[in-house]
């Protein structure tokens, strides 16, 4: 009888988690058991390892086989854990010492003929490792530069099952055999696009830099051509690098979706994504069927989702952005668990004033298809916007006027802004204006004197705000403050921001 366990890590939505693997061999009809809420992909495990054991020269007896997968309700998903089943099943047969493999944590999916291959989501699962104090992460070489990227743990790059056979055997006759990590290729530097390539908008302009400062949601409405998509282009060159907790979660993100950069580092820029119109409710917010995935919106995480056309996407999948607006969080319920996805990012909706464009003539849209057109738009969606804005044809006076200012002066302005934002909020919870509950800017040391704040108390007596629209703009006075310099709003703060919530052809919120 042979008995053996070692470590796996797997994935949770876009978390990672330690998996104990647990090997007993005994008399009976030879077959594989596995238990411990393997999905497909996991269950075939045996019909890939029984191969790769045999192709590096070692045997697996024809016994009865019991392979577990603690905890046991935690969902297995992927191919991943063929490595430490591997492992698990060579120790519990005697070719490798158990006590050498017990510690160890294993990732990597097995080749019939013994060849390690790369998985995705190698980041999330060694930080959980980590948190979980295992010291030691076996991977495939392909993955290991992306494992190091966690320092508290040592990370052993093998490439076949006779690597990690050879690894284990020399350990445990105390022999040093080294693994070493593969160079890292250097990060090709990554052109940003230019604020001065965007010709006149002046408004939008200023509507963008406010929204960088700020971390405030952007609806763009102009004719096609107008420099919609350009402005949106060239938000994320105005965020400021992503601190280190930030960056690690969105390349965590990214290892998942199998998105990262070919030099294995951390994302430091802001991330921007636009989904195509087309796209379903799980590709935008996240989910699918089997393991859940995340979308779109936490793929932008702490950067920037740009939805052009955004009256041409489906009703379900605009109304489904209201949450993870509101929470900077995306829940995806399952009959057996709950998954998280962060979801911090910036949005930027454009849309077209009507199906035609309303082009050089005109609109020839009757009244009923422009009314139709924005409908897709829904109040509730509109409201948690914090800045609505109107662009025009750009004409051959705005292209006189020359270049306006380029990236790098504006991002040093929103720079200063977000530091006195960070200053102002400190030890509170959060950092940016757009983050404030509107609790702490209506009451308290944060409340505006009743005279600069009118024009917000007659907005919500006539109904033109919502309490959330009153919330909103407060958060949109205080930017403006920052980007000026000035220590709080004045009214004439508090105006701008009422004015910038509106926007030509949309419905008001």
């Amino acid at each position: 009888m042979g008995f053996a366990r070692t470590r796996a890590l797997t994935l949770s939505g876009v978390e990672g988690r330690v998996v104990e693997v647990e090997a007993h061999g005994s008399d009976g009809l030879p077959t594989f058991v596995m238990s411990g809420l393997a999905d497909s992909s996991c269950r075939q495990a045996p019909d890939r390892v029984r191969p790769a054991i045999t192709n590096v020269g070692l045997s697996l007896p024809m016994k009865r086989w019991t392979i577990n997968l603690s905890p046991a309700g935690l969902p297995k998903v992927g191919g991943g854990l063929d490595l430490a089943i591997a492992t698990a099943l060579l120790a519990a047969e005697g070719h490798l010492a158990p006590s050498e493999v017990a510690p160890v944590a294993h990732i990597g999916e097995l080749g019939l003929d013994g060849a390690i291959r790369p998985v995705a989501g190698v980041l999330p699962m060694v930080v959980a490792a980590a948190d979980e104090g295992v010291d030691e992460v076996m991977v495939c070489a392909d993955n290991a530069a992306e494992a190091s990227l966690v320092r508290e743990v040592t990370v052993h790059p093998v490439r076949t099952l006779g690597d990690v056979v050879t690894f284990y055997r020399a350990r445990a006759r105390d022999e040093h055999h080294p693994l070493p990590l593969p160079v890292r290729e250097p990060a090709a530097p990554r052109a940003t696009k230019d604020l001065r390539d965007v010709v006149g908008q002046a408004m939008a302009r200023g509507a963008l830099e406010i929204a960088a400062a700020g971390g405030h949601h952007l609806l763009l409405v102009g004719p096609p051509g107008a420099g919609k998509t350009m402005l949106a282009e060239r938000l994320p060159g105005l965020l400021p690098p992503l601190g280190e907790q930030d960056a690690l979660t969105v390349t965590a993100i990214h290892s998942v979706l199998g998105a990262l950069a070919r030099d294995d580092d951390l994302v430091r820029t802001a991330p921007f994504v636009a989904p195509h119109h087309s796209a379903s409710m799980s590709a935008v917010i996240g989910g699918g069927s089997g393991a859940v995935r995340p979308g779109a919106v936490s793929r932008a995480h702490r950067g920037v989702l740009f939805m052009d056309e955004g009256p041409e996407f489906r009703r379900d999948v605009l109304d489904g952005l209201r949450q993870p607006l509101e929470s900077g969080e995306v829940i995806v319920a399952r009959a057996d668990r709950h998954v998280r996805l962060p979801a911090r990012f910036q949005l930027v909706l454009a849309a077209n004033p009507c199906p035609c464009g309303g082009g050089p003539r005109g609109c020839t849209c009757a009244p009923w298809r422009r009314a139709s057109y924005f409908s897709k738009l829904s109040g509730p969606l509109l409201d948690r916007l914090d800045l609505k804005v109107a662009l025009r044809a750009v004409a051959r006076k705005d292209l006189a006027l020359g270049p306006g200012e380029p990236t790098e002066v504006v991002a040093a302005r929103v720079a200063g802004a977000r530091e006195a934002q960070r200053e102002r909020w400190r030890g509170q919870g959060w950092s940016l204006n757009a983050e404030a509950p509107g609790a702490a800017l209506r009451e308290g040391r944060w409340r505006l004197p009743p005279a600069d704040r009118a024009p917000l108390d007659e907005g919500l007596d006539t109904g033109t705000l919502t309490l959330r629209g009153l919330d909103r703009c407060l958060r949109v006075a205080w930017t403006v403050a920052d980007l000026a310099g000035r220590d709080r709003p004045g009214r004439a703060d508090v105006l701008q921001a009422m004015a910038l919530r509106q926007a030509e052809g949309v419905k008001a919120a």
